[in-house]
């Protein structure tokens, strides 16, 4: 899986907690974080500051 953003607070992909190799599923992934990490937080921080009405 590639992602862009990390989520410090309450991501669980390799932040908080890492439900992607939880030893109960039966199929193991490769994560990558970070792809377009700064655009990404760009266009979320825009997203959401449009969505507060600011």
């Amino acid at each position: 899986m590639v992602y862009a953003a990390n989520d410090p607070k309450t991501g669980a992909a390799g932040s908080v907690f890492d439900t992607l190799i939880d030893a109960r599923h039966n199929h193991r992934i490769d994560v990558q974080g970070g792809l377009l990490a700064e655009e990404a937080s760009t266009m979320l921080r825009e997203f959401f500051r449009s969505r507060r009405g600011a």
